[in-house]
């Protein structure tokens, strides 16, 4: 009973349209957003919830990826400050994905990053921050750093220019995994696969 029981499972897994959930997404438990275990060579190493004001307003989901060579190399058995600072600051790919689960204006964005950034360089500054527009809910934007530090962003799809510029790509980083996080739970959050995947 059990092999059939196994059978139908696939059989109902294989025929689930193509953007459904599959078993291998983790889920954001309060906004119910799936982020893929995967992503290429990339393993999910948390997610968690950007919230606003006293009354908890949900504004994205956040989810990191880092490579499965990472994992077994520089993040290897890394405690969680250690560990946070090799996420800002290793040179090695990763990447934050954020799917918005309410619409943010430009102007509301933008003033969100630059407080978040404020000791950052001005004209990369300025650079990344036209990045983001107008955004709706279900609109997602991936920020990845190239080996180098490169900070490559895609704004809902589409590829913008790359800031090459290490100490801004690990300013970005920084929002979440650094020594003054925008969210602390966020922080901890992130790294809540770790001691599961770098061991």
């Amino acid at each position: 009973m059990r092999h059939i029981a196994a059978a139908a499972l696939a059989g109902i897994l294989l025929a689930l349209p193509p953007g459904s959930a599959r078993a291998e997404d983790v889920a954001e438990p309060r906004t119910g957003v799936r982020f893929p275990a995967r992503v290429g060579d990339m393993s999910l190493l948390g997610v968690g919830l950007r919230t606003k004001t006293f009354l908890k307003v949900k504004v994205y989901a956040i989810a990191l990826y880092v490579p499965d060579s990472a994992l077994a190399g520089p993040l290897k058995g890394k405690s969680a400050p250690a560990l946070c600072h090799e996420l800002v600051w290793g040179d090695f790919a990763k990447e934050i994905h954020l799917h918005l689960v309410r619409d943010v204006s430009a102007s509301q964005m933008q003033e969100s990053i630059r407080d978040a950034l404020e000791h950052a360089d001005k004209a990369r500054l300025d650079t990344f921050v036209s990045y983001f527009g107008d955004i709706k809910t279900g609109e997602e934007y991936v920020l990845r750093w190239a080996p180098g530090g490169t900070l490559e962003t895609i704004a809902k799809g589409t590829p913008k220019p790359p800031i090459p510029d290490k100490n801004f790509a690990a300013a970005v980083f920084g929002i979440w995994l650094g020594d003054e996080p925008i969210q602390e739970d966020i922080k901890r959050d992130l790294v809540a696969r770790a001691p599961l995947l770098a061991r």
